[in-house]
């Protein structure tokens, strides 16, 4: 379960659904989103979702996230710059990485790789990493991402009885596994997401996992939730300044 990121179009206000001419500059979708494809209706969960979130303007200034992945890995991530850290915790490995240009250094067992071909295999896993782990910590803020397309399925309750409006997510030709699908619950009251299910293939009948969202927290001006109920992501942290070596020196940062 693995995919790439961003963006949205619709403001509620009381009730009032915004022009399209509004819309547009309220949360535009990333180049490449799947409008026509996507339903309306999907559509505006999704952009009610971002709103409830913080907002798109708030997650655009969103500059610095670090989080724990599940105790295997902690990531630092500049936004803005594509700069990230992982720090794996089970083994004696760090690499720090760009996701924009896909170059990095790796230190393995207390030694800095040199080797071309290492260091390309474990940036390329790393790039892996964070696509996986930071889609399972901020994928509502990712609905309108490039080759995504969006499709309402309906009202349907959430696994812990919850009214929910259910969307679906298909991918087209992004990230490393396009042939995923996932559906999302949006609660009706709090216009957050409360359950996802993923689906390895899209044709598959039967979900890899279905996990709550839960325990939403104000970061920053952005709201984050690390609860999936059996899986816990933990040590979230925004930040909005951090000092460059955080992303230059192996040594590991106090943040």
């Amino acid at each position: 379960m693995k995919q790439l990121f961003f963006s949205c179009v619709v403001v509620i206000l009381c009730g009032f659904v915004a022009p399209a001419s509004a819309q547009k500059s309220v949360n535009p979708p990333a180049e490449g989103f799947k409008a026509t494809a996507s339903d309306a209706k999907a559509i505006a969960l999704a952009d009610e979702a971002m709103e409830a979130m913080g907002g798109r303007k708030n997650w655009d200034k969103t500059r610095f996230i670090t989080w724990n992945f599940f105790g295997n890995r902690r990531l630092t991530w500049d936004k803005w710059t594509g700069d990230v850290r992982i720090d794996y915790l089970k083994a004696d490995q760090t690499v720090l990485l760009n996701v924009n240009s896909n170059t990095g250094r790796v230190m393995k067992n207390g030694q800095e790789l040199t080797q071309p071909d290492s260091v390309a295999m474990y940036v390329k896993q790393g790039i892996s990493a964070w696509i996986n782990d930071s889609y399972w910590l901020v994928m509502p803020y990712k609905l309108k991402d490039s080759g995504v397309t969006l499709k309402y399925i309906g009202s349907e309750k959430t696994e812990d009885g919850s009214a929910a409006e259910k969307i679906q997510l298909t991918f087209d030709s992004v990230g490393d596994t396009p042939q995923n699908k996932y559906y999302v619950w949006i609660s009706p009251e709090t216009h957050l997401v409360s359950q996802w299910a993923y689906y390895a293939k899209t044709d598959n009948e039967k979900a890899g996992f279905v996990l709550p969202w839960k325990t939403y927290k104000e970061y920053g001006k952005v709201l984050l939730s690390g609860d999936r109920g059996q899986r816990q992501l933990t040590d979230i942290q925004v930040f909005s300044k951090l000092p460059k070596s955080v992303f230059e020196s192996f040594e590991k940062p106090t943040l």
